[in-house]
């Protein structure tokens, strides 16, 4: 793998000494660094971080006000969080000193007076080190993305299988998903959260594909035994999407088995009431609801808008959490996403 150009780095030099700061800034302008910058004030440190972070930082030990010991924990979170090299540069050659330093989180310790080309080689080292680690993190999250987005597109494509086989335009599911994502956002789902809504909510009925065509189509009212066969696929849906470490599928799990349960504990697959059904599965009941019933079914036409909503509120408290319920009411009885 290729060195990384270092000349780009962000150096910041702490040392309350003005010639320390001179000597080192002149060095490694010398070498060719361009993003020298340095602090004379210890207490100014961590502002530093928050305005810029460096990639690396020479830090004195001994300073009046706040020491470089006191500055390492300071910065703690930050170093336990990122591959930070820090070079203590300090006239104490203590083994103490030494040890507490590399205890507190510094990667290196050099005592001065300081050798010009021994500095300059341990920061190249410690840059190479640090650019390497992070041109790795991002292949990493490069691979990492591209395969979310092909787990995204194959649960996509799974959700419109299931789709197809009882409503011929495959736009149910799309439709619920929006109508979920939405609701969420109402109900205060961080923004992360209700991107995974949007993605797991589709797949609600993916457990369709495990019905029989007689009974998922059939054009009339399913008979006691045809119903218990059409409420598996919830349980269907569950063994389909059970066992991934992945969190939205994870999500559309616990989605596909809790539907179909209500407010007051009628629902199935297990009779769970209240806030014993998930909460995603409280905001998918609803938004499929909506769809279904302002959809054309192969047993009945849609339903005009305004039944469908009067219906919604008969069924709040029984059939729907009444704060999912408000929360979509509140959002203006919004239409089905078009088709």
């Amino acid at each position: 793998m290729p060195v990384p150009d270092q000349t780009s780095a962000r150096i910041l030099i702490v040392d309350d000494e003005p010639a320390n700061v001179l000597f080192l800034e002149r060095l490694l302008v010398r070498e060719g660094y361009t993003r020298v910058v340095s602090c004379t004030h210890p207490r100014e440190v961590a502002d530093q971080f928050a305005r810029t972070p460096p990639d690396l930082l020479l830090l004195d030990l001994h300073m009046p006000g706040l020491s470089g010991f006191e500055i390492l924990e300071q910065l703690r979170p930050v170093l336990s969080e990122h591959i930070l090299p820090v070079v203590v540069l300090t006239a104490d050659a203590t083994p103490r000193a030494k040890l507490r330093a590399l205890g507190s989180g510094a990667t290196d310790f050099l005592t001065k007076p300081l050798d010009a080309a021994e500095v300059l080689l341990r920061i190249r080292n410690h840059l190479r080190a640090r650019f390497l680690h992070l041109h790795v993190e991002e292949q990493v999250r490069a691979r990492t993305e591209e395969v979310e987005r092909g787990q995204i597109e194959t649960l996509e494509r799974l959700a419109q299988a299931a789709e197809f086989r009882d409503d011929d335009t495959g736009q149910h599911t799309r439709r619920v998903g929006e109508t979920s994502a939405r609701l969420a956002e109402a109900l205060g789902f961080a923004p992360a959260q209700m991107a995974l809504v949007r993605r797991a909510a589709p797949l609600h009925d993916v457990g369709k594909i495990g019905i029989p065509d007689a009974i998922l189509n059939k054009p009339g009212r399913l008979t006691p035994d045809e119903m218990r066969v059409m409420r598996t696929h919830t349980s269907i849906g569950a063994s389909i999407l059970a066992g991934s470490r992945s969190e939205l599928v994870r999500m559309a799990e616990q989605i596909a088995l809790s539907h179909h349960e209500r407010w007051d504990g009628g629902g199935y697959p297990h009779g769970l009431r209240e806030d014993a059904i998930p909460l995603t599965a409280r905001v998918v009941a609803l938004a499929d609801f909506f769809d279904a019933l302002s959809s054309d079914r192969p047993y009945r036409p849609a339903w005009p808008a305004d039944r469908v909503i009067a219906e919604i509120r008969r069924e709040t408290g029984t059939h729907f959490d009444p704060l999912v319920a408000e929360a979509f009411l509140d959002l203006g009885a919004p239409k089905p996403v078009p088709s």
